[in-house]
């Protein structure tokens, strides 16, 4: 991997001030945002953005899924290949930002439920960015060589996107990257770059479990096994999981998002449903934190005397994002030879579908995050210990600014895929 000069960036990045479209496509995305597995009016955008710019595209990968790669080999040789990954779906979110381009749009989920929508977490910035990035890189080939491909990918908050791209042959489709990286808009100040190696994301996984009791009369409870006191007796006991069976030097999260039973007030059901999130930084915690919820969710059926064991099973696996290390280190070195501020980041107990894409091929990878909020408001809030009251990634009121945080962004992009391009 060779770390392109800083002047090749200098090349790159001497035509952002041209790209007049980006703002308006920014308002755009973030005015129409749309619900995962059903990014189709925003894959249509950044699919027809790249073939403008010359790139070759895939549509329709894992669903809507785009791909567009940029082929600049020079002297008959293979030079490196760099994928940089956007995701593009919204949240069910209602918009409270009060901005003249809020979201006013409903949108179907994918059991066809239909609700307000938001880009609540920014993916809007990281298609413009991603646009920006490739437009500069379209513009400038003699500043560089390789291929640079632009992977728009879907349903990121379903945590499902990336695997239904590599599910849909992506690894086959692609030549094979030397690296993949990509950034994510923050609540951390705007201009600002935030960049750790090792584990930077949690590893994340949904567990459902379906308590079985036998179920009657509420005026009869002698009669049954009463399936919402065992779920109940499981939710206490699961908050003793992380506080006595990890070391206060591990890190992990068991929280019980949900509880659903019945249909009356006096009829006992026969069955109570739970389902639970895990997150951690090291794949043995995960695992024990598993053992420890499987184990108390079959001690207290047992005790209860319910007719069966709870059925437990999985959904929404999000892998851990740990960064590579040497990738960070030529990362940071092109962002900070790029003139950006660059932070030692702080890891985040939020997860990301991302690293599934570098894991399907075994290559190395590197996530980041970029700062969004207004730096005077942000720089007040810290001076009064109210950083906490910014509004953060799926908050009603998450509101980036525009400026600096696209150039920073477009800078970023190109920098750290400049990074590993040829001369």
């Amino acid at each position: 991997m060779t770390h392109a000069a800083p002047s090749a960036a200098d090349a790159v990045l001497a035509g952002l001030p041209g790209l007049d479209w980006l703002e308006s496509t920014y308002t755009d995305l973030h005015a129409h945002p749309e619900l995962s597995h059903r990014e189709h009016r925003s894959a249509a955008i950044c699919a027809a953005r790249l073939r403008e710019l010359g790139f070759e595209v895939t549509e329709g990968i894992g669903g809507t899924g785009v791909v567009g790669v940029l082929r600049n080999d020079r002297d008959g040789e293979t030079g490196p290949v760099v994928v940089f990954r956007a995701d593009m779906d919204g949240l069910p979110v209602a918009e409270a930002t009060g901005l003249p381009y809020a979201s006013t749009d409903v949108g179907l989920d994918r059991h066809g439920v239909e609700w307000p929508t938001m880009h609540a977490c920014g993916h809007d910035f990281h298609m413009t960015w991603l646009l920006g990035a490739a437009a500069l890189l379209a513009g400038a080939r003699d500043a560089w060589s390789g291929t640079f491909v632009a992977l728009f990918q879907p349903a990121e908050e379903t945590g499902d996107g990336a695997v239904a791209m590599v599910e849909d042959g992506l690894v086959d489709r692609l030549p094979r990257p030397d690296v993949v990286i990509g950034q994510h808009v923050g609540a951390e100040r705007a201009g600002s770059v935030h960049l750790r190696p090792g584990p930077a994301m949690s590893r994340s996984e949904n567990l459902k479990i379906v308590v079985h009791g036998k179920g009657g009369h509420g005026s009869m409870p002698h009669y049954t096994i009463d399936p919402v006191v065992v779920a109940a007796a499981i939710v206490t006991r699961l908050q003793t999981v992380v506080a006595r069976e990890l070391s206060p030097f591990e890190f992990g999260v068991v929280t019980v998002g949900m509880l659903q039973a019945g249909t009356k007030a006096n009829i006992i059901p026969a069955t109570a449903e739970l389902h639970v999130n895990i997150r951690s930084y090291d794949d043995g915690v995960h695992d024990r934190l598993v053992e420890a919820i499987t184990r108390i969710c079959r001690g207290e059926a047992a005790a209860a005397g319910c007719p069966a064991e709870p059925e437990i099973s999985s959904y929404d696996r999000v892998p851990l994002t740990d960064n590579d290390p040497d990738v960070v280190a030529t990362v940071r070195a092109a962002l900070l030879d790029a003139g950006l501020e660059v932070v030692h980041g702080e890891q985040i107990t939020g997860s990301e579908d991302f690293s599934w894409l570098p894991r399907a091929w075994g290559v190395p990878y590197a996530y980041w995050f970029i700062g969004g909020w207004d730096p005077a408001a942000y720089d007040q809030a810290v001076a009064t210990g109210t950083e906490r009251d910014i509004p953060s990634n799926h908050s009603p009121y998450f509101a980036p600014v525009i400026h600096p945080t696209l150039e920073t962004g477009v800078r970023s992009a190109v920098a750290s895929s400049l990074a590993f391009l040829g001369r």
